[in-house]
């Protein structure tokens, strides 16, 4: 199973996030929630992008492109195998920089990967 980490992790039942976070524990992966609110979903605590996780196989992204410039080097010190672009957040700047750093980055929705067994 793949370690994910929710980058715009909330505790909002409607957002999509919430729902990929639930999503994933569901299918077996285990997450780390990282965002500004506080709180938990899907039995772990959000975090603030201060702690570098190691190990992380994927991030998944709820921030829109203008809020992602704060968190390009938290993605990179993580060092993820690759990033998820989740309808809403495309971002060719933030894209260049994985490829540069030999991350894979996918436009995808997380949600639809998981119910085609495509994650």
């Amino acid at each position: 199973m793949k370690k994910t980490l929710i980058l715009g992790a909330t505790t909002n039942p409607s957002r999509y996030a919430y729902l990929a976070a639930n999503r994933l524990v569901a299918n077996g992966h285990s997450i780390i929630n990282v965002g500004i609110k506080t709180g938990e979903v899907a039995g772990q605590p959000i975090e603030k992008p201060e702690i570098i996780h190691q190990e992380v196989d994927t991030i998944t992204l709820y921030l829109g492109p203008t809020h992602q410039k704060d968190y390009y080097d938290y993605i990179l010190k993580t060092n993820p195998k690759r990033v998820i672009f989740n309808p809403g957040t495309g971002n060719p700047e933030l894209e260049d920089i994985l490829a540069k750093n030999h991350i894979q980055a996918v436009e995808a929705c997380t949600l639809v990967l998981l119910s085609t067994n495509q994650y």
